[in-house]
């Protein structure tokens, strides 16, 4: 060690300082020693310094390198630079007798002892003694003997340490204690002092030999006598503990606290706050007093978890369902449990001593008692919570003096604690989180205790958020604002909603709270909800009991709540609410949702509520919509589950009858379309329904569609089912939510997305029902939320919001339709307002000035528009439709079209009525009935202006489209392809958008046509809607089908109208460029009416479009599909008004659909349902159906057969395409077919009228009752006089449907035989022609006939090769149909006879002279086709057998060209004697005939063939339409006989010889000229059938899209 340390001493006292000491090593030592004694930073350090450098010094000494008397002067000169010096050495003297006495050299020790004897007088006796050795001492000379001494020091240490000195105690020495007890328990108010006391007491435990112990004992028990002397005791105590050890004091106090820890101990208060004292004084520790308190720590954490225990059997017990009998032995053992616990345990004294702490406000011992509880275990007992609670109070007291107490109120005093080491009371909101906000958390839940500190925290907590509204985006206050923030809201969630919790029904701290979190946005107050109600009430054992106890009370209130109670039972619900509302509606919410009967008395028994309330409600809906565990769907994937519509129809109901906020829910609904979830629109859709009063329903009826096409107060009166009214109040709360958060324009734009993104994202591989259901859902809603904001929002709302509609589409990828729709308001609002603008400038104006001033301000408004359209769609559309047009379209409305006169009429009748039931009832008091009427009258008013001020409008309107109209449709490819455009890129998209616009899209297309609108084709446009609905209907949702219904029924209502009068239809299509049947012209001459489709035409084609419709229903109804049946099922159902008309087409609907219901009753109840409703309704509507041939004029072609066969059936691509004819081929053609049109008039009084189908009401087979034909012309300037009599008398029955439709005795006959009596009397008619000035004026109508016959011929070239395109672009699927369908007439020709409901046209044809060989094939191709329904095949196969013997049999035999030229003349003076001869004999038959008829309307087949056989007619049988099932081929066998036979009867006829000869020599060359025809129709038939456009006639009827 010596070694080690003489290494170190070099560092410190170098060897060449005592190489040199005299000259500098010893002024270094002393500079050394001088500089480490000034350094007062390093004390510590300086002391081990100085040992170190004065030891080194004394081993230089000890190894003779350094005399002692030198090294004694050196440190007797720096023996005064600290006090503590000698001892230093001392110390150093020490160490070092122990090194040098281990040393075996003898002259190190010497030197030692040398050293020490030189120093001594440097250092005490009494020092040396106490450090050295015994031995040292003696050789030093400061002992005489080592032994004596060590001998003495051992007595006096037992002395000290073993001997217990005796002291008096109180029995021992009464009188001492007595004057002890008597000084202290004197009057202190004098000048007496603690001091003046201290010193009687020493004096007294001297005299009388107290125990010290016990006097200080004494002391603090006349302390606790007299606890008002704290100033006096304290500094007594204080005193007195300078003579006694510290740790005394805590002992004997210790002591005490034991004396109490009996089983029934219980320590007084007195004990607990003069310990409290001392421990604030600091004269004793915590540390050392808190191990003698009971309980221990652990004991109280086990009593702590055994809390919770018992409060969860509690809660188990309040959830399990107990029978009576086992509720008795639940409480004898609960009596048992109690009597168990008769001994009371000992008293928590450490709980004690807290709340002695607390009360003399020494909060910072307190804290440190509670922090080594678990929480909330100190404060849940009530005195220590009372205790903290005025604490707080005198705290915070300053503070709230001055921004707290309410404006008027004067606040209760407060007691001042006179405590100078109390907390500092806070000044500002700073001091208060430094203090205050700790002492809450400490508190927690058991601030209820004290609901006056509840509400000063608040309001304190309300103050502070208006100074952080203030100032809390100031720069320099912003961290500290957000601090104080953070603080508060920490409090709130631990302390203040965890008491309100465990406060019994406070509405009051309810509303005051309310106060507060108003301030705060609902982001946070939701955190804090969540918290309340998923956290908070598990953190202690009293708010889990709370918590199972409401849980128990709602139960109780829910079971008994009714319609009858709901008073009662909401004041109930409403205290329960006050103090645990989460607990509640979680509970009230659970019960909708399973019972939804339930909404209605819950909703209105809320009313009870308070705001805080409201808005904890809000929060727990949505929480349990965000139900993660919940499934949206039920079981069958297919709808939306039940208790998620429970919700939303409570949502609607809750937040339009309170005053709740919305926010929340609102940007819930846009959280999850941003998530791409579109469920929860349901709950927007209902909110807005019920708070705005705007429904969306398809099942809105006809009357309040009209009255929606009107103003506001007409479609609030008119529009919706119930009559929501007062709902300003709500609407505006819910337009204010929307416009604060910004959430009016992304919720549309989320929901026009989200529309696709159900199909495409969100369907994946959910039911194609749930699909569509999502997909109408989330449409419904836009355009409901849409319809909300442009009737609430103010125009600078809406314009503010909304973008452009190139930015909606483009940027924000809305589709166009959702697009226009949140634009068209806007439009809107814009006109008008330029509109107002313009007025006001120019007062006093004319109705003209107005129009122009309205013209002017559409302009303006719309030129940017007109601009903007333009990026939506390629170049190549606005070839075809103009820009203007396409915005005109999209941004007008119903409401700008048409007013609805009949619904401000029938609305205005309603207030009537009531005013009249007001005035009639007696009942009513006077002042209730005057505040009615005046109501009434009032809206009277409104209604009334607000027609007056539509009608202007719509005026305004029209003028304007007059103007624009020319420039709408530029044509500059084909009409047809114009009105290709017009349908995709307006009608469809927007006919389905909503029912008014379904309703909107028809009148458009009306109003374009009345318009006179250049380039539009209305014929055109009606027959593409029309036909093929097939893909339209399926790839509609089921409320799309609906509306597409809705658009179908209107189309069909204009269509009807023009169909039902000649008078109507003159006036409304008869000039108008719609109509006209030349496409390829551009211009319109209105003046040239050959060019315009006349009425007869167009019955037939509306026939057509009734028979596309039910072949494209009978398809749908076939497949099988669940979306094809169940949206032809909704349209059919919407059309039933106006479809169908036609008997046989109704019954094969109603067989369909029967088969249908048969199929779908286990399978898919709702195809059952709905094909159940529809039967019903078709059934109902089966009377005011009507036969075929009254429907249209099924009139006998009178030109050729042939040139009716090869006809343009419906394979057609479209309507322009039927009217398409080469004009080279009808020059060839002509010559040819002229000669034929010759050979059959000479024929015609005998064959002929067999032949061809003589049915009144029958019509050539291209539907144009003839005047259509190629060669027309041609044949009627070779038509003989006898042949346009003829003519003259076929045309004649046209007249009214009506007369046709009935019979002599007026009622209808069956069709069969009111056509063979039709076809009889037209023959003898036929034969003879009547007088000259009859066949004069025949002529002339012939001659206006041919003209117009000649103009429907010519077509437009150029949209033939538009549409020739088109069929190439032509799905297969309906190339396929087209085909069979054309192959199938072809077969039929013109003697079609379908059994009722058959999918083959009912139109029948004119008869064909086809060989029997092609009749054969084309009867097998027919047998191939797809798409015709399986019902109806078995059916076909026999018709197609009978019509090949019909065409054998019964077609007219056509001659060859030279023999008709050499027979014209000889026949023609032959034929006109013998028809006069045979008009009058068959006259008398005719009338025979009629009589017969008259009398047995239902005569059996036998005696329709006998008429047969006597009249000598076929083909009056062979054309009529079989209307009943019981219509089979056989009869068609039948007849085919029977007119053999009456063909041999008849044989003697010289004329008919002659033309049977003729028809001998001809046959083979007509034979094969058909043969040719139809080799070259099948190579068409498998090309696309291009070349037949150019070839075929116009046949209207079957042209299809």
């Amino acid at each position: 060690m010596a070694a080690a340390t003489t290494s170190g001493a070099t560092s410190v006292v170098p060897y060449e300082w005592i190489k040199n000491w005299e000259k500098v090593g010893k002024l270094e030592f002393v500079q050394l020693c001088r500089a480490l004694c000034e350094n007062k930073n390093r004390e510590h350090l300086i002391f081990r310094d100085l040992q170190q450098v004065i030891y080194e010094l004394s081993y230089h000494v000890i190894r003779g390198t350094l005399k002692h008397e030198q090294a004694s002067s050196v440190l007797s000169d720096i023996i005064d630079c600290r006090e503590d010096m000698p001892s230093i050495l001392a110390d150093v003297f020490c160490i070092l007798d122990i090194e040098t006495s281990c040393l075996e050299e003898k002259s190190k020790r010497d030197h030692f002892t040398q050293l020490v004897l030189s120093c001594l007088y440097l250092v005490s006796d009494t020092i040396l003694k106490e450090r050295l050795d015994p031995e040292t001492l003696e050789s030093l000379g400061l002992i005489k003997q080592s032994q004596q001494f060590n001998q003495k020091s051992v007595k006096i240490k037992t002395k000290l340490f073993y001997k217990q000195q005796k002291f008096n105690l109180l029995r021992e020495e009464n009188e001492g204690y007595a004057k002890l007890i008597a000084e202290l328990g004197q009057d202190l108010s004098g000048n007496i002092t603690s001091d003046l006391i201290l010193e009687n007491i020493k004096s007294l435990i001297g005299c009388f030999n107290l125990d010290p112990n016990r006097v200080l004992d004494v002391i603090l028990e006349v302390y606790e006598c007299r606890p008002e002397y704290d100033e006096f005791f304290v500094p007594l105590i204080e005193s007195y503990m300078c003579m006694c050890e510290p740790q005394t004091l805590c002992h004997i106090l210790g002591f005490k606290f034991k004396f109490y820890q009996e089983p029934n101990g219980e320590t007084p208060a007195s004990l607990y706050r003069v310990a409290a004292i001392l421990l604030q004084y600091d004269l004793i520790d915590l540390d050392d007093l808190y191990v003698h308190l009971l309980p221990v720590d652990n004991t109280i954490l086990d009593e702590h978890k055994q809390e919770i225990v018992e409060a969860k059997q509690i809660v188990r017990k309040l959830t399990m369902v107990v029978l009576s009998s086992e509720k008795m032995d639940e409480r004898d053992k609960e009596k048992e449990k109690e009597d168990e616990k008769t001994d009371k345990p000992p008293d928590n004294q450490k709980l004690g001593l807290l709340e002695a702490l607390l009360k003399i406000s020494d909060w910072q011992h307190a804290q440190s008692i509670m922090d080594q509880m678990p929480p909330f275990y100190a404060s849940s007992h009530r005195p220590i919570a009372i205790a903290l609670c005025q604490l707080i109070h005198v705290t915070v007291d300053p503070l709230y003096r001055r921004v707290g107490v309410p404006k008027g109120a004067k606040g209760s005093f407060v007691a001042l604690l006179q405590n100078k080491r109390a907390p500092k009371q806070a000044d500002s909101f700073e001091d208060m989180r430094k203090e205050v906000f700790n002492m809450l958390c400490h508190l927690g839940p058991h601030l209820s205790h004290d609901p006056i500190l509840f509400a000063k925290v608040v309001r304190l907590g309300k103050a502070f958020m208006k100074e952080f509204q203030a100032d809390g985006n100031k720069p320099e206050e912003k961290d500290r604002m957000e601090t104080l923030l953070s603080c508060l809201l920490t409090i709130t969630d631990q302390v203040l909603l965890p008491s309100l919790s465990l406060m019994d029904c406070n509405a009051c701290m309810s509303e005051e709270l309310w106060g507060m979190f108003k301030s705060f946005p609902y982001q946070y107050r939701y955190r804090l909800y969540g918290q309340w109600k998923n956290e908070t009430y598990n953190s202690h054992p009293l708010l889990v009991k709370v918590k199972a106890q409401t849980i128990d009370r709602a139960k109780y209130i829910m079971k008994r709540l009714t319609k009858e109670n709901v008073k009662p039972s909401g004041r109930q619900i409403g205290k329960l609410s006050h103090s645990n509302p989460t607990i509640l509606f979680d509970y009230i919410l659970s019960q909708i949702q399973k019972y939804d009967n339930l909404i209605t008395p819950v909703v209105d028994s809320l009313k009870y509520l308070t705001s805080l309330n409201y808005d904890v409600l809000a929060y727990c809906i949505i929480e349990a919509l965000a139900n993660p565990e919940k499934e949206r769907m039920k079981h069958d994937d297919t709808t939306i589950s039940s208790w998620l519509q429970s919700l939303a129809s409570f949502c609607g109901a809750v937040f339009r009858k309170y005053p709740i906020e919305l926010a929340g829910l609102l940007q819930y609904v846009a959280n999850q379309l941003k998530a791409g979830k579109s469920f929860d629109l349901l709950i927007l859709k209902e909110v807005v329904q019920k708070m705005a009063g705007i429904e969306i329903t398809e099942e809105i009826t006809m009357e309040q569609l009209e009255a929606m096409t009107g103003g506001e107060q007409l479609k609030a009166e008119g529009g919706y089912f119930g009559q929501i009214r007062n709902t300003k109040k709500s609407s505006q709360r819910l337009k204010d939510a929307l416009l604060d958060h910004d959430l009016a324009l992304p919720l549309c734009l989320l929901m026009a997305q989200q529309r696709n993104g159900v199909i495409f994202q969100e369907g994946g591989e959910k039911h194609l029902k749930l699909v569509g259901k999502l997909y109408d859902q989330c449409h419904d809603t836009l355009v409901q939320f849409g319809g909300f904001l442009a009737s609430n929002l103010s125009t600078e709302d809406y314009i503010k919001r909304v973008p452009s509609i190139d930015v909606l589409c483009n940027e924000y990828h809305t589709p166009h339709d959702a697009a226009f729709f949140l634009s068209r308001p806007m439009y809107a609002h814009h006109i008008s307002s330029k509109y107002d603008e313009l007025k006001k400038a120019e007062k006093g104006s004319k109705q003209q000035h107005k129009v122009h001033k309205y013209i002017t301000s559409c302009e303006l408004v719309m030129a940017p528009v007109h601009e903007a359209v333009v990026s939506l769609h390629l170049p190549k559309v606005w070839d075809d439709i103009s820009p203007q047009f396409y915005a005109t379209f999209w941004s007008l409305t119903m409401y700008d079209l048409a007013v609805p006169r009949n619904s401000y009429e029938r609305e205005v009748n309603k207030l009537k009525i009531q005013m009249k039931a007001v005035d009639d009832n007696q009942e009513m008091p006077p002042n209730k009935k005057k505040k009615e009427k005046e109501r009434c009258t009032a809206l009277q008013d409104k209604l009334l202006e607000e027609e007056k001020k539509q009608i202007e409008h719509v005026q305004r309107v029209l003028q304007r489209l007059k103007l624009e109209k020319d420039n709408w449709l530029l044509a500059k490819s084909t009409k047809n392809e114009t009105i290709t455009k017009f349908l995709q890129l307006c009608i469809f998209p927007r006919c389905i958008f909503s029912a008014i616009d379904a309703v909107y899209c028809a009148r458009f297309v009306e109003l374009v046509h009345q318009q006179k609108t250049l380039n539009f084709s209305t014929l055109l446009c009606y027959d593409r809607v029309f036909s093929d609905i097939i893909y339209t209907v399926a790839s509609c949702t089921e409320n799309e089908g609906s509306r597409y219904g809705r658009f179908l029924c209107c189309m069909l209502e204009t269509v009807t109208r023009w169909h039902s009068d000649r008078a109507i239809y003159e006036k409304e299509c008869g000039n108008y460029p719609g109509f006209l049947t030349i496409l390829r012209a551009t211009g319109f001459d209105g003046g040239n009416k050959a060019d315009q489709l006349d009425y007869e035409n167009f019955r037939h084609v509306v026939h057509k479009w009734h028979y596309k419709l039910t072949k494209a229903s009978v398809h749908c109804l076939e497949t099988g599909e669940y979306t094809h049946i169940r949206n032809i099922l909704i349209v059919l159902t919407k059309i039933l008004p106006w479809y169908p008309k036609v008997l046989n087409l109704g019954q094969a609907l109603e067989r369909r659909v029967h088969k249908i219901c048969q199929e779908e009753k286990e399978k898919r109840p709702d195809l059952y349902a709905l094909a159940m409703g529809y039967s019903g309704q078709l059934k109902s509507r089966k009377p005011y159906m009507i036969p075929e041939n009254e429907f249209h004029h099924k009139d006998p072609p009178p030109r050729n057969a042939v040139a009716a066969t090869v006809q343009n059936g419906p394979g057609g691509v479209g309507l322009s395409t039927s009217l398409t004819i080469n004009a080279a081929k009808l020059e060839e053609s002509t010559t040819e077919e002229t000669d034929k049109v010759k050979e059959k008039s000479q024929g015609a009084v005998k064959v002929a009228n067999k032949a061809a189908s003589a049915t009144p009401k029958a019509t050539t087979s291209n539907g144009n009752s003839a005047s259509n034909s190629k060669v027309t012309k041609e044949n009627d300037k070779e038509k003989s006089g006898k042949e346009k009599d003829r003519e003259k008398k076929e045309k004649t029955p046209a007249a009214t449907p009506e007369a046709k439709a009935l019979g002599k005795d007026g009622k209808e006959k069956p069709k069969e035989e009111r056509a063979n009596k039709d076809d009889k009397a037209k023959e003898i008619k036929e034969k003879t022609p009547k007088s000259d000035k009859e066949k004069e004026k025949f002529k002339k109508d012939e001659k206006s006939s041919k003209d117009e016959k000649f103009k429907t011929l010519v077509t437009n070239t150029e949209s033939k090769s538009a549409v020739e395109k088109e069929r190439d672009k032509e799905p297969p699927r309906e190339k396929d149909v087209a085909k069979e369908t054309k192959s199938k007439e072809n077969v039929k020709g013109g003697e079609k006879t379908p059994v009722a409901g058959s999918l083959k046209s009912p139109v029948p044809r004119s008869e064909t002279s086809e060989s029997e060989r092609e009749q054969k094939r084309r009867k097998l191709d027919t047998h191939s086709s797809p798409s015709h329904s399986s019902t109806v095949k078995d059916n076909l196969s026999e018709l197609k057998e009978s019509s090949a013997k019909h065409y054998i049999n019964h077609t007219t035999p056509i001659l060859s060209k030279s023999k008709e030229r050499e027979m014209e003349k000889k026949d023609l003076d032959k034929l006109r004697e013998r028809s006069r001869e045979r008009e009058k004999k068959e006259d008398k038959d005719r009338k025979e005939r009629k009589r017969d008829h008259s009398n047995n309307d239902r005569e059996a087949p036998q005696d329709s063939k006998r008429r047969k056989e006597e009249n000598g007619t076929t083909g009056a049988s062979k054309h009529s339409k079989s209307e009943s099932p019981s219509d089979s081929p056989r009869s068609n066998e039948k007849e085919k006989n029977k007119s053999k036979s009456s063909g041999k009867e008849k044989g003697n006829d010289a004329i008919k010889m002659d033309k049977m000869e003729k028809s001998s020599s001809g046959s083979k060359k007509d034979s094969r000229h058909d043969k040719e025809k139809t080799e070259k129709k099948e190579k068409r038939d498998s090309t696309g059938g291009k070349e037949e456009k150019k070839q075929y006639p116009v046949k209207w009827k079957d042209c299809h899209l």
